[in-house]
């Protein structure tokens, strides 16, 4: 038994981000795999589908929905925590390929962003080829990340002539500032973590980039920080959850 895959990045949010290798590819599928994460975030499943809507031409398609897994909240093993949900995402992916897709035909994955930056997809894929039970073959094309649509939104490069970035997590940033990097790129910092920083830092903050819902905020972190934590608290109540990224940098 054979499936075929594509792992096709379509951007930060506005449908104007999909590549045009990424539309060549959209046109080759014939089965979507929707991930539905909960009414809350019912709007990243319905842009999936426009995008569909959107770009294919002459391909007769259809789409599967699938509820993902939770994982649980990891207060004290992180690792173990995300490890527990891979599996369980894993059993999903399996089932989905051999009960949803055809061998003759091609099946993908819309991935917000890009593949290959903070996502699993590739990660359960790669499990599924060495687990074995059927040939797997995948293909990637990348996609415009919230890193690239935050910078370009805000108007400002991502690193100073010479100096280094570093791109990380919330998690990690608690921590502190990296101590070899001038310029810092932060996702999937669900707590605020940059309150905790320098208010000397420069920062520029965005959320929902590339959607209708976009906010954006700059300026130094001491002078904009309690700006950034009621307009997150406020866009979360409002849309049930947030998908925010921002650059911090050391001070000229």
């Amino acid at each position: 038994m054979k499936r075929r895959i594509l792992v096709i990045g379509i951007g930060a949010g506005n449908p104007d981000y999909v590549t045009i290798q990424a539309v060549d590819a959209l046109n080759r599928v014939n089965v979507f795999f929707i991930p539905d994460k909960g009414i809350e975030k019912d709007g990243l499943a319905r842009v999936r589908r426009e995008i569909c809507e959107r770009f294919i031409r002459d391909q007769s398609y259809r789409t599967v929905a699938f509820e993902v897994p939770r994982r649980r909240p990891a207060a004290e093993d992180y690792g173990t925590a995300v490890a527990d949900w891979h599996d369980a995402v894993e059993g999903v992916y399996q089932q989905l390929l051999m009960e949803e897709l055809e061998e003759d035909e091609c099946g993908a994955f819309l991935v917000w962003g890009d593949p290959t930056l903070y996502d699993s997809t590739l990660r359960i894929l790669d499990r599924l080829q060495a687990k074995g039970g059927f040939e797997l073959e995948y293909d990637v094309i990348p996609g415009i990340t919230s890193i690239q649509a935050l910078a370009a939104r805000h108007k400002v490069t991502l690193n100073r002539i010479g100096q280094s970035i570093a791109i990380t997590t919330g998690r990690k940033l608690a921590e502190g500032f990296p101590n070899n990097a001038d310029s810092v790129v932060v996702m999937l910092d669900g707590e605020g973590a940059f309150a905790g920083l320098d208010g000397d830092l420069d920062i520029w903050w965005g959320a929902y980039v590339g959607t209708p819902d976009e906010i954006l905020v700059s300026g130094k972190l001491r002078e904009v920080v309690g700006d950034i934590e009621r307009i997150r608290k406020q866009a979360r109540e409002q849309n049930g959850w947030i998908m925010d990224t921002y650059l911090l940098k050391q001070p000229d």
